[in-house]
């Protein structure tokens, strides 16, 4: 069957969708569906996407292409609505080097079954539900008035009020009454109403975005809510005047950010402009919006919308930004004090609602907002949320009910809180007992991150990802043919897929078994696990390897490993999993609600799953060599790069992928790494390590010792950590005081005052050293063009037996902040990569500097004798002359393989899929074994 994957879209999600649109290509059974990706752009284009930019790590490292973009000096990658108005030859140009534009009435001929992954306005609010009826095309999930109705919160309002269901009171405020409004009056008239805290939402928008809650009766705070959900931004002249160039560019990053800001396109309307629409008030609507569209103007370019706030509020006290696609009117809610949960109810085999094992969200902030949704360790995620059976029960059957009220089918995403206090209860109600629960903001289509709710509640049935999505697919078939659509041919399509299923489980293969170590205690533990994550269902969805999860935890003196059922893999993060594994291993029983569960989904998961849920289970390493047949190593920094782990499986003859043992020690050193490269005449910057003994025997010697050797600003970090893992420009003596204070520091907890002082971000790890590497900035130093590079290779075994190493494009890495972070070397949607790395405009000048930028990084993989596979960091210099110079950063032996890291840019420009690439990588550590084994 042909399952076309409908991503990306217009909404604010699209990163979200882009990132789950790849997770359900990777997943989706190959044996039983062909997979064809359907990229929707912003302005609403069906394009046939080439294979090799599923894998970029945001949409705008491929769309719009390099080619589209006109020079600019602001470092802010735009989205395809930033070009302007096009004409349709304009964009089919554009598209064509992407992919293939397809018009909507050929997607009949192209695939069978739409699988829907997009979120938010155009995805889940039944107009593309309605096109795919159109043309008689079955889609997952939701019909469209279900889809409608699940988009439009207010309307959800309404009908939880009429159904007497307990809902937060509301009140609405348009943007017309807002901008005539007194924000003092209406303040005071919504506390008295609803009372503090306030909850502001954009009624037509998800995963939390233009969401703000309101604690105290501030007139500035409120305006700022209102203007959030708006999707607006007013800006005063001190306001701008006061930040600094470099301020201003971060300022506008975040602005158009599509997530937190409020993107591009703007309209820019000036003070005067808008106090005299206020004043106005006899226009009508009509004449009001005119005049108001005759003294603004649309600005598409961050460096146009840069240059227009410079000119404007060197003159204008205040402008006004709003989006061309904001909102045109905000709901405020009284805010719920609660346990927060989200619970994945499905339709079982008899087309009734099943309701999966809520899970509970544990912030450490007020609102579960987009980046704790999707950044691993920033909420914890426990499932089923910890509560008695009882009350669990009543939050699925709440959740089965809102299901069958609003007339969801397939799956929905159910969000909600139950209170600490109970509340009084209609006389319908009046059985009922214990605390009151809340629902709000259904989801039509959740998000589907390997880790999201989607897979993490069905993974606890049993389901793994490809499962779970065969199931899907069978009972969205099931949903469309029950509403009319094609019966005939919706019953053949049934009759093919159950056959095939039936066909699959009965298929017995003879597969490779890889263990895929993840996980680990350092502060990439989750950045681990990603990838860990990753390369299982790369591996899972192949004919070739069978993958067995393993997690790594412990400390440097014992590790402890487990192999992980799905449901336990699934977790959110490292810690998570830790927790689950200790708790399990601690003779603490599987809560009876997940008995309950499991036992009603035994229709689904005999069908599906085949075999039932299992508990992790420690093993050693002699009793892993038994079990499987090579090691995937997913770990970063230490262990895992460092070569212990390494040493050990060489012990057991198991295949393992990666440097051996030596280069491992040596890379995992960056001052060892940096001294062995200088010897060998490459540039590195300068540096030393700083001991904690030296700073004891003297605070201010040391500290004057590294100012006298590094003028400020200066880099510190750790040693023998990698992926950005306190990375610190150090730009004066506070600074460094701070961070000497936070690396030597004896206890666990982070210091405040120091945390502060270097900005650290909301739980941003910070690891404890007994020394820490001190290195030059590397600067411009009057090159012509400077830029940051990340460079993959892949080793080879010759016919000869000797080494060949094939040096990839290197991907040109764009900081947000003062270095790239760990969100943005990684995860989906966060980083900004452009591969491969504009080293000049002119194409055969871009050439010549990137073949010898590889040459340079082929020197480093051989002085060091890397072998597998491994990324290395750099900054280049071009000079004015054309001369090259390339400034080696560090080495990772074993880089990030999580779904967004650009590695998987880079091989797919040399042809190869991220399957391919692991797969080499394996065969790779195989060969490698068998020569060791030889020569022995």
């Amino acid at each position: 069957m042909k399952i076309g994957i409908f991503f990306g879209g217009p909404s604010r999600e699209r990163e979200i969708s882009f990132a789950g649109g790849r997770t359900v290509y990777d997943n989706l059974d190959k044996s039983l569906f062909e997979v064809v990706p359907v990229f929707v752009d912003s302005c609403g284009n069906f394009i046939l996407l080439n294979w090799e930019y599923l894998y970029k790590g945001t949409i705008r490292d491929f769309y719009p292409p390099v080619s589209a973009l006109a020079p600019t000096s602001v470092p802010v990658q735009m989205y395809f609505e930033s070009l302007g108005e096009l004409s349709a030859d304009e964009q089919d140009r554009i598209i064509a080097e992407v992919g293939r534009r397809v018009e909507p009435r050929e997607l009949a001929t192209l695939i069978d079954f739409a699988f829907l992954a997009l979120h938010g306005p155009g995805g889940e609010d039944g107009a593309i539900q309605g096109l795919l009826e159109w043309y008689g095309i079955p889609y997952s999930g939701s019909g469209i008035l279900p889809s409608a109705f699940g988009i439009d919160k207010v309307a959800q309002k309404k009908l939880l009020k009429a159904l007497d269901r307990p809902t937060p009171d509301f009140r609405l405020i348009t943007a017309e009454e807002w901008d005539a409004a007194d924000p003092q009056a209406t303040l005071d008239h919504l506390v008295r109403e609803l009372g503090l805290p306030l909850v502001f939402k954009a009624p037509r928008q998800g995963s939390s975005i233009g969401i703000s809650i309101l604690r105290e009766a501030s007139v500035p705070q409120f305006q700022a809510a209102v203007e959030r959900s708006l999707f607006r931004k007013t800006v005063t002249q001190a306001e701008w005047q006061g930040l600094s160039d470099a301020r201003k560019l971060t300022w506008l990053q975040q602005l158009v950010d599509i997530r937190d800001g409020i993107g591009l396109p703007v309209v820019l309307s000036s003070a005067d402009s808008l106090e005299l629409l206020a004043a106005s008030s006899s226009l009508n609507e009509a004449n009001g919006q005119q005049l108001l569209a005759d003294s603004s103007e649309i600005i598409y370019q961050p460096e146009e919308l840069l240059n227009a706030l410079n000119e404007h509020l060197a003159r204008a006290q205040s402008v006004r930004l709003t989006s061309v696609e904001g909102e045109v009117q905000v709901l405020v809610e009284s805010f719920v004090q609660g346990r927060e949960f989200s619970c994945i109810v499905v339709e079982d085999e008899n087309g009734q609602p099943l309701a999966l094992p809520p899970t509970e969200i544990v912030k450490g902030e007020e609102m579960f907002d987009y980046r704790s949704k999707y950044l691993p360790g920033l909420a914890r995620k426990i499932t089923p949320i910890d509560l008695p059976e009882a009350d669990i029960q009543r939050i699925r059957e709440a959740c089965e009910e809102m299901f069958v009220t609003f007339g969801f089918q397939v799956y929905a995403r159910l969000d909600g809180f139950i209170s600490g206090q109970p509340v009084a209860r209609s006389e319908a109600d009046q059985h009922a007992t214990g605390n009151s629960i809340f629902l709000n903001d259904p989801n039509t289509t959740s998000g589907m991150l390997p880790a999201s709710f989607f897979f993490h509640q069905a993974a606890e049935i049993g389901l793994n990802p490809s499962q779970f999505l065969t199931f899907l697919i069978r009972t969205s078939l099931a949903a469309r043919r029950r509403g009319g659509l094609r019966p005939v041919k919706l019953a053949g399509l049934l009759a093919r897929l159950d056959a095939a299923v039936a066909a699959r489980a009965a298929d017995e293969r003879t597969r490779t078994k890889v263990a895929v170590i993840m996980g680990g205690y350092s502060s990439e533990r989750h950045i681990s696990v990603e990838s860990g994550r990753n390369i299982y269902e790369k591996l899972s969805s192949s004919i070739k390897y069978e993958p067995v999860p393993v997690f790594l935890t412990g400390n440097s003196q014992e590790f402890r490993l487990y192999v992980l059922p799905i449901n336990v893999m699934l977790k959110d993060n490292a810690d998570d999993i830790r927790e689950k594994v200790e708790h399990l291993e601690a003779g603490h029983g599987l809560h009876p609600i997940l008995t309950r569960i499991r036992r009603e989904a035994a229709g689904i998961t005999s069908t599906y799953a085949g075999q039932p849920t299992a508990q992790p289970r420690r093993v050693s390493f002699g009793e892993l060599a038994g079990m499987v047949d090579e090691v995937f190593i997913a770990l970063h920094g230490r262990p895992g790069e460092d070569g212990a782990l390494q040493q050990q499986l060489e012990a057991l003859g198991l295949p393992y992928n990666g440097s051996g043992v030596a280069s491992s020690q040596i890379t995992i050193n960056k001052f060892e790494t940096n001294k062995r490269l200088r010897e060998a005449g490459m540039r590195v910057a300068e540096h030393r390590m700083a001991a904690r003994q030296e700073w004891e025997a003297g605070p201010e010697s040391f500290f004057r010792s590294l100012e006298t050797q590094f003028p400020y600003p200066f880099i510190a970090k750790p040693a023998d950590d990698g992926c950005s893992s306190a990375v610190k420009k150090i730009k004066n003596r506070a600074e460094l005081e701070a961070f000497t204070q936070l690396i030597f520091r004896d206890q666990e907890d982070l210091l405040p005052a120091a945390a502060t002082t270097l900005s650290l971000g909301f739980k941003e790890e910070f690891p404890q050293k007994e020394a820490f590497l001190v290195e030059t900035l590397i600067s411009r130093d009057g090159a012509a063009h400077f830029l940051e590079v990340t460079g993959g290779l892949l080793t080879h075994w010759a016919e000869n037996g000797e080494l060949r190493i094939e040096v990839f494009e290197a991907s040109e890495a764009l900081a947000t902040g003062e270095v790239l972070s760990l969100e943005e070397k990684f995860l989906a949607g966060e980083g900004q990569n452009i591969t491969p790395a504009r080293y000049a405009p002119e194409a055969h000048e871009r050439q010549r500097i990137s073949e010898q930028v590889k040459q340079e990084l082929r020197r480093v993989a051989e002085i060091l004798n890397i072998q597998g596979y491994a990324r290395i960091d750099a900054f280049v210099r071009v000079r004015q002359n054309g001369a090259v110079e390339v400034l080696i950063i560090e080495v990772n032996s074993l880089p990030g393989m999580t779904p967004a890291t650009c590695i998987f840019h880079q091989t797919a420009l040399a042809g190869y899929t991220p399957y391919d690439f692991i797969d080499r990588i394996l065969e790779f550590g195989k060969q490698r074994t068998e020569l060791m084994v030889a020569g022995s």
